[in-house]
């Protein structure tokens, strides 16, 4: 099934491992394949992973565009423990995520991981504003 990408002027998109720039007109682009593909908005890049919930995306997203996603693994799981283990209430989403992870739906794990990072940005708030401290995010 062929996907269609609409990308506006100057917008980017990873296409297996090759980063594809738009010129400077819009632009709608059909692409038939297997290739990972993803969008510059859903790119997380390692100076934007500052909560462990962010390095978890990270790493399914290296996962997702990898050719051998099981080199990520040990990293990811260890990661997930942690995160775990720091906030029980996180066990719901990582089941998810290991779910689609280990049924080989990388990409549905990489949406499923947003909803994590939503969660724990709910997560630091109730923190911050119990502690009267203020967490940058």
């Amino acid at each position: 099934m062929a996907l269609k990408v609409e990308l506006k002027p100057g917008e980017k998109f990873i296409l297996g491992d090759s980063v594809i720039v738009n010129d400077d007109q819009r632009t709608r682009l059909t692409i038939e394949g297997e290739a990972p593909i993803l969008r510059e908005k859903d790119v997380m890049t390692v100076e934007a992973a500052d909560t462990p919930c962010k390095k978890i995306y990270l790493l399914v997203q290296l996962m997702y565009l990898s050719r051998d996603p099981a080199r990520h693994h040990k990293m990811y799981f260890d990661l997930v423990n942690d995160v775990v283990k720091a906030a029980p209430s996180t066990l719901g989403f990582i089941d998810d995520i290991n779910n689609h992870i280990l049924t080989g739906s990388l990409y549905k794990a990489l949406k499923a991981t947003k909803g994590l990072i939503e969660y724990e940005g709910t997560l630091l708030g109730h923190a911050s504003r119990s502690s009267g401290v203020r967490v940058d995010r």
